[in-house]
């Protein structure tokens, strides 16, 4: 079977090469714009957003212990506390679909239960608080205030309901967990807490971006964020040298690596895949035109907010790059209630993160995770456009 699985796969790849219609212009230009947004994608996200969270997914796996995550994330912790520390804790970080996998991945492994750790999934990229006021001040205030309501409401409706249909197969896993033997570390609690705030605030503000305006406070901390960062990685030197030992580090830059290793490739791959197809956004040099997709985004009819949920679903947004390109669309005809169903489908997801939680979770939980959020934002969508109208 598994010979056979690979012939059938070279056997793909050979016909698509074969058969490609590379002398087309939109075929070329589809290319050409797959590798470019891996180059964008690498020279904006991977130094600044991936590197030091693959180092706090390390740090989870060794400075964390499994008692602790099952104590507020898993089965044991109360409810309310464990969807409210997943929800705030993502919505603290501020990160897009592929940044917040690696984090996703450190907590889910640590024992934080199904539900919590979707929640924390969806929350990190959705509940941004620079892009929700970016929201309501390009896009109205109607549009911004439906989006914080809407991306709130869904971590915790989606975490709830994906410990729900998978609470047979989570029982389990957490029963595993609960006897896996204490694995705690030498240091106090005020020495890790302050520890990861750092390896937090290095992703936080190494990664803060340019915001579309230059006036405000996130402006102000966008001149000063090398200077803080610099100020936080003397601190952490310290750290690392005052309370760690010479194999804790060890270990900690072996775990590193395996996460990287393990999500990097798929990224990057998921990335041509979103690049080819649809190209970067703001362009239409992708395989498929986006006048098709603003043709088809019109008006408040179910198909309209499906079809704006399922591609937004599938295409990379780096932080805030959704606010324009809404702008566009809806100056294009798009319906509001399709654009709140992209606002709050496309920054929680995209094509690279399915394929790295179906890597995490498996093809079953990915897909119920993506459909939920499809469903969600679709429904949402549909309301909100049927109130405005």
């Amino acid at each position: 079977m598994k010979e056979l699985k690979t012939f059938l796969l070279i056997a793909a790849v050979f016909l698509i090469v074969y058969f490609a219609p590379v002398d087309s212009p939109r075929v070329q230009s589809a290319i050409l714009e797959a590798f470019y947004m891996v180059q964008e994608y690498a020279r904006q996200h991977v130094l600044f957003c991936l590197v030091p969270a693959f180092f706090i997914a390390g740090a989870m796996q060794n400075f964390i212990s499994t008692k602790s995550v099952m104590r507020y994330l898993g089965k044991g912790a109360k409810q309310w506390l464990a969807y409210a520390v997943a929800s705030v804790s993502g919505s603290i970080l501020a990160v897009c679909s592929c940044t917040v996998l690696p984090l996703f991945m450190g907590i889910y492994k640590k024992g934080a239960g199904l539900g919590p750790a979707s929640a924390f999934l969806y929350s990190g990229p959705a509940i941004n608080v620079l892009a929700i006021i970016m929201t309501a001040r390009v896009l109205g205030w109607k549009l911004g205030l439906a989006r914080a309501i809407g991306a709130i409401v869904f971590s915790v409706v989606i975490g709830l309901l994906m410990a729900f249909i998978f609470r047979g197969e989570e029982a389990e896993r957490q029963k595993g967990l609960s006897s896996a033997p204490d694995d705690a570390v030498g240091r106090s609690l005020g020495q890790t807490a302050a520890y990861f705030a750092v390896l937090v605030g290095l992703l936080v503000f190494a990664a803060w971006g340019r915001p579309p305006e230059p006036i405000g406070f996130f402006y102000a901390v966008f001149n000063l964020k090398w200077m803080i960062v610099l100020g936080l990685l003397i601190i952490l030197a310290y750290q690392l040298y005052a309370w760690f030992k010479r194999d804790e580090l060890g270990s900690w830059i072996d775990s590193t690596w395996e996460f990287a290793k393990k999500t990097l490739p798929l990224l990057l791959g998921g990335v041509a895949v979103a690049g080819l197809l649809m190209g970067r956004p703001g362009t239409d040099f992708g395989l498929i035109p986006s006048a098709y997709i603003s043709g088809l985004v019109g008006g408040n009819s179910i198909w309209a907010n499906f079809f704006a949920s399922i591609t937004g679903a599938f295409m990379y947004f780096a932080t805030l790059t959704e606010v324009p390109i809404l702008q566009g669309l809806l100056g294009s005809g798009m319906g509001q209630g399709p654009a709140l169903a992209l606002l709050l489908a496309g920054p929680a997801l995209s094509l690279p993160s399915m394929i790295v939680i179906g890597r995490i979770l498996g093809l079953k939980k990915t897909a119920v995770f993506v459909l939920l959020v499809v469903v969600m934002a679709t429904i949402s969508g549909m309301i909100f456009g049927a109130i405005v109208a």
